[in-house]
């Protein structure tokens, strides 16, 4: 009767271990699948943009509009996601990721398209062996966590005094500083997204979790994709 008993318990711990691993995956796969999506989407509006209306958006006061947005879309996002349906918050990450794509083409004004694909593709590269790294690592990487947003912090505010000083070398300093601290960003958010998962969630918690962990995982490869293309696109 102990055998038996130690083998059924034995049983049903391979079993939860095996639905909480089915469930992690599901639930990373949708992840990446909406940060994915909206990546893509930001990409096509940018262009469709770019192609449409040129560099007259860039003259035209609308353009605040275009870039103003989506920071106070993601903050609402953020401010109300416990409140938002799952199909609402959805909706409200890819209307943000078009409102980025319209503020982004101005890129192709600056920019030679050659050199945003390459750079597209090493961001790519890279945010994806450092979310790998993430997933996977044993290391405990919170303890980065508050280097890391201390580091964003001073990226924002050297820009904001850049935007005065007009200074290449500052410009230069704040790019390559930013590359580490969006690519530990990465890292360092995945980690913290996997441990996230809760089996017991229910569907509207679980979807809520996804589109928050999406948006986190676009702003970190957005802004990587920016800081290398300040430091390696070809302008025009």
């Amino acid at each position: 009767m102990s055998n038996y008993d130690h083998n059924l318990t034995a049983t049903d711990a391979a079993g939860g271990l095996t639905a909480v691993d089915a469930g992690l995956r599901d639930y990373m796969l949708r992840i990446y699948g909406y940060m994915a999506a909206g990546v893509g989407l930001t990409a096509v509006v940018a262009w469709v943009t770019y192609q449409a209306i040129g560099p007259e958006l860039l003259q035209s006061p609308l353009m605040w509009v275009f870039i103003l947005a989506p920071l106070a879309l993601v903050f609402f996002i953020g401010s109300r996601i416990n409140t938002l349906s799952v199909s609402t918050a959805r909706i409200l990450f890819f209307v943000y990721s078009a409102l980025v794509g319209v503020s982004l083409s101005i890129l192709l004004h600056i920019y030679t398209s050659s050199s945003i694909t390459r750079v597209f593709f090493i961001a790519a590269a890279m945010f994806g062996a450092l979310s790998l790294l993430g997933y996977t690592t044993r290391r405990d990487l919170s303890g980065l966590g508050t280097f890391l947003f201390m580091g964003l912090i001073g990226i924002i505010v050297a820009s904001v005094v850049n935007l005065f000083l007009g200074s290449t070398a500052l410009d230069w300093l704040i790019s390559i500083v930013g590359v580490g601290v969006f690519a530990g960003l990465t890292a360092y958010d995945t980690q913290r997204i996997k441990g996230m998962y809760d089996i017991s969630d229910d569907h509207t918690v679980a979807g809520r979790k996804s589109v928050v962990a999406a948006l986190s995982l676009y702003l970190n490869f957005l802004n990587l994709f920016l800081m290398l293309l300040r430091l390696a696109g070809g302008r025009r």
